[in-house]
């Protein structure tokens, strides 16, 4: 079975979002929108399938990293979330949320052995 096919993005708490879009924008050329900025790219083994890459600042005071105490959250882009899910339960793996679905894929959320949230993604690419 496929687990991870990739890193969906990196998320990370800082002072103030929209001043460090604006950095990285002026410094290192990032074109960012309102949830920070993406990277497309095609896959190696074939091009013709496109992805993505998710860079997000966020609010020091979110909550969404919960119950994570972290400052960042990785994001990883999965093939098949439902039957991860269900491999993870059966190992143990704490799943602290339901699959959810929107219009750009699935999404559930687990935490890792040192207390990380980690964000697991089945994209609608």
């Amino acid at each position: 079975m496929k687990k991870v096919t990739g890193i969906g993005g990196i998320f990370f708490k800082c002072k103030d979002p929209e001043k460090m879009k604006v950095w990285y924008t002026t410094h290192l050329g990032l074109h960012t929108n309102e949830y920070g900025a993406t990277f497309d790219w095609g896959e190696a083994t074939d091009s013709t399938k496109k992805g993505s890459t998710q860079w997000s600042p966020f609010e020091d005071s979110t909550t969404y990293f919960e119950p994570s105490a972290k400052d960042f959250m990785i994001n990883y882009r999965v093939a098949d979330l439902e039957a991860l899910v269900e491999e993870l339960k059966k190992g143990g793996i704490p799943i602290i949320d339901n699959i959810e679905t929107y219009e750009y894929g699935k999404f559930a959320h687990i935490i890792d052995i040192e207390g990380n949230k980690i964000e697991l993604w089945e994209p609608n690419d």
